[in-house]
């Protein structure tokens, strides 16, 4: 439970390792093998007997892939992990790759020769994926290869059993509606849709149908299973039936049945179609299991993850609740900081002892457990986006430096998800201008209104037209959607430049644009935005967003001159909610010291 501050693995180790699987593929007659960050359940978070990539390169990132081959071991990431994957992966055996600049095709088509034979586990990668990797190595003379057992799993003789945590149910009052009339929801569409069943992949979708919790991957309160949902409402959950407990079965009720694992292959080779398969988030192996008798398959979205993403009044109501608990830990933290920082020199702390203070306010507030871990990055480290402090890389928070603190927890009845950057002491002059801009981005999103039909893609670039200004950006999307007691990043709603699906209301998601400065200093501001109608003077179909998180932002790396007068009646505005509402829950010290901290810009 909660944060461990665990070395990185022995660097040493992962030479060894990459021989051991290039001497197994060898053995398999393969040139290449495919080692994907995720599991068979596409989550971005695995347990710990899914970490292949981890286990095989040292990268811990939550997205990104290896491709061995017999000569070459390459690293593909993203702009967020480009800092974080050279301080990890030992240059000896393994290369950096970035990505989505060099496909995977592209690179394999020219480290192997005709004939090339490259493998996949298709439990790990989705329809979707093999389909553009198969279209971008069409020519080449590469073939893909599905392997029946995953050579990593054959060559890691010290894996992890599969986790096994006990299931709990989730409180119908908390849900807003309970598992049977979630059933009989989804079930209606498949009906309409003339569909006989569909096969659920994602834990979430899973947790969320049937109004239940678990244990299975750290941080994420889901149950890690498959599940087959058909037109009557009766579903087949897959997964390990000890973490069923008489309470959750009784619950549940006849028309859900517990399955073991090893009863999904036939199951799925004995449905009748059409059966709906999401191509991007099941796993190929699932489309070849279904076609191998064939079904016919209705290529569709999950049925379930549209409704999960917008929230009811309930579950909104769950997360405003979980917000007020969670910003009065978050503001004890900064009126903690804010005391310690002049006392640095004399009483050293450390980026650990940061996140464990506020792991230790949050246990006091009533948290289930952290919503992912901490992001606590002292200078240099918060130029790492996804930065996750360890034993090794713990460093002392020196005066002058600027702190982010990126976390979140798991209540009872809701998610947070919140950053926070200020400076430990007099602030750096150069930091006011970007910290500024961010911001300015931050409130843009946060005020802004638009017609129904409109997507994160659309609303992406109000974030960062700030920062475009002074020819600045930032490598990650502007936002992600937030699970209510689920996933912290739950899909499939985003704010990034590529996400085409039309924001509804009761969406949640994250509004946190930043700027990094490499080997110097990293800025974030986040908040949780709620989707919601505004009214409009013509009748137009708008919407808004409420902002759930209610904490200060930090005023003094702000440079009141770069802000309009709309910009500080926001903040103003803003700080005075924190005030009202978050004031009455703490100390009267912490309170008094609220009260200086949200003053108005303005006054």
């Amino acid at each position: 439970m909660f944060q461990t501050y665990d070395s990185h693995s022995d660097p040493a180790a992962h030479g060894p390792r990459l021989a051991a699987l290039r001497a197994e593929l060898a053995s398999r007659r393969l040139d290449g093998f495919i080692v994907p960050r995720a599991d068979a359940h596409q989550g971005e978070y695995v347990a710990a007997r899914d970490a292949r990539l981890a286990w095989l390169t040292g990268f811990t990132g939550s997205a990104g892939f290896a491709i061995v081959t017999g000569d070459r071991a390459g690293v593909f990431v993203d702009g967020r992990y480009r800092v974080q994957v050279k301080a990890e992966i030992d240059a000896a055996h393994f290369i950096p790759v970035p990505w989505p600049e060099v496909r995977p095709s592209a690179w394999l088509a020219e480290a192997l020769p005709q004939g090339g034979r490259v493998g996949y586990d298709p439990w790990l990668h989705t329809r979707r994926e093999i389909r553009e990797m198969e279209k971008g190595l069409a020519g080449s003379g590469v073939a893909l290869i599905a392997v029946e057992t995953n050579p990593i799993d054959a060559v890691w003789t010290d894996q992890p059993p599969a986790p096994a945590g006990a299931v709990r149910l989730w409180p119908d009052a908390v849900a807003g509606e309970t598992a049977a009339e979630k059933r009989e929801r989804i079930a209606a569409a498949l009906r309409a849709a003339e569909q006989r069943a569909a096969v659920l992949t994602l834990p979430d979708s899973l947790s969320w149908l049937l109004n239940i919790r678990g244990t299975d991957v750290p941080k994420n309160p889901v149950v890690q299973g498959f599940a087959i949902i058909e037109d009557d409402a009766r579903v087949a959950v897959f997964a390990e039936p000890a973490k069923f407990g008489p309470e959750v079965r009784a619950a549940l009720g006849n028309a859900v049945t517990i399955l073991p694992p090893e009863a999904l292959t036939p199951a799925l080779t004995n449905l009748g179609g059409p059966v709906r398969l999401d191509p991007a988030t099941a796993p190929d192996q699932v489309f070849r299991l279904v076609e191998s008798m064939g079904a016919r398959i209705a290529e569709a979205p999950d049925p379930v993850i549209l409704p999960k993403a917008a929230k009811n009044p309930a579950e909104v109501a769950g997360m405003r609740a979980a917000h007020l608990r969670d910003g009065a830990a978050v503001t004890e933290l900064l009126c903690w900081l804010d005391r310690r920082a002049p006392r640095l020199e004399d009483e050293p702390l450390t980026e650990i002892g940061v996140a464990r203070k506020l792991e230790e306010l949050r246990m006091a507030r009533g948290i289930l457990d952290i919503s992912f871990d901490t992001i606590s990055a002292t200078g240099p480290h918060g130029a790492i986006c996804h930065y996750r402090v360890s034993a090794d890389s713990d460093l002392r928070i020196l005066p002058g430096q600027v702190l982010l603190v990126d976390s979140g927890g798991q209540y009872p009845d809701g998610t947070t998800d919140i950053t926070r950057t200020l400076p430990m002491g007099d602030p750096d002059p150069a930091v006011r201008r970007p910290y500024t801009r961010v911001l300015q981005g931050m409130i843009a999103l946060s005020r802004a209104q638009f017609p129904r039909g409109v997507a994160g893609c659309h609303l992406d670039a109000l974030a960062r037209a700030p920062l475009w200004m002074e020819g600045l950006d930032y490598d990650h999307g502007t936002g992600h959607g937030v699970g209510a007691g689920l996933s912290v990043h739950e899909g499939p709603v985003r704010i990034s430049r590529v996400s085409d699906i039309p924001l509804e209301p009761g969406m949640i998601l994250s509004n946190e644009p930043g700027y990094y400065r490499e080997g110097a200093f990293g800025i974030r501001i986040e908040n949780l935005l709620v989707v919601h109608p505004v009214e409009s003077p013509d009748g137009r179909a708008m919407l808004g967003f409420e902002t759930l998180t209610l904490a200060p932002i930090d005023r003094r790396l702000i440079d009141p001159a770069l802000l309009s007068g709309d910009e500080v009646a926001w903040l103003d505005a803003y700080h005075a909610r924190v005030r009202d509402q978050i004031g009455p829950l703490v100390d009267p010290e912490v309170r008094d010291w609220l009260n200086r901290a949200t003053r108005p810009l303005a006054g």
